[in-house]
C-alpha cells in the first residue's frame, strides 16, 4: 500500500511538471526570441526579428492560443510557376514542421502552433526551420535535412530576388 502511494505521487509529480513545461506565454516567447536574434523590435502582439541576418516576424495571439513565426521570401510578381509547384512538393516531403505559404503578394516559410502548448526546444527549432525554408527556396525547398521519400525532384533557379526587409507589421 506504501508503494501505491509513493508510485501515485510519483506520477502526479511528473503529469504536473510535464503541464507546466508546456505553459508557453508571449513573455517566455519574446525572451526566447531574444536571446537568438541579431536584432528585436516588439509591437504589441508581434515581434519582428533578424535571425542569421533574415528578417523573421513572430505573431501571436494569447487569447485564440496560436502563434506563427514567419519569413518572406520572394514577391508573388517574381515568383516562377515551377517554384510554386516545387513549394507545394516541399510542403509535403522536405518542408516538415514549416510550410510554403502565399499572403499580402508575398510567398513565405510559415511555422504555426499553438502557443500555450509549445516548449522552448520547439519554439528554438521553428526559427531554424523557417530560416532554413526561406533561404533554401529556390534550390533544395527544406526546412532541415530531414527529407520524405517520394517524388522530391524539383526545377532549380538561378538566384532569386530574395525580400531582404519588409516594413513594420501593422
Amino acid at each position: 500500500m506504501k508503494n501505491m502511494r509513493y508510485l501515485c505521487l510519483l506520477f502526479s509529480l511528473t503529469f504536473l511538471t510535464a503541464i507546466q513545461s508546456q505553459d508557453m506565454s508571449s513573455e517566455k516567447l519574446t525572451d526566447l526570441i531574444t536571446k537568438v536574434s541579431d536584432t528585436i523590435i516588439t509591437s504589441g502582439n508581434s515581434i519582428q526579428f533578424s535571425y542569421k541576418q533574415r528578417p523573421l516576424y513572430c505573431i501571436y495571439d494569447e487569447n485564440a492560443n496560436r502563434m506563427r513565426i514567419i519569413s518572406p521570401i520572394i514577391e508573388t510578381k517574381d515568383l516562377e510557376e515551377e517554384q510554386l509547384l516545387n513549394a507545394l512538393v516541399a510542403n509535403f516531403h522536405s518542408a516538415l514542421d514549416v510550410k510554403y505559404a502565399l499572403s499580402d503578394e508575398v510567398m513565405w516559410s510559415v511555422f504555426i502552433h499553438p502557443l500555450k502548448e509549445l516548449q522552448d526546444h520547439q519554439v528554438l527549432d521553428a526559427i531554424d526551420q523557417v530560416y532554413a525554408a526561406s533561404i533554401t527556396f529556390g534550390s533544395s525547398y527544406s526546412s532541415t535535412n530531414l527529407v520524405f521519400p517520394g517524388n522530391t525532384k524539383k526545377k532549380e533557379y538561378p538566384k532569386l530576388k530574395r525580400i531582404e526587409k519588409i516594413e513594420k507589421l501593422d
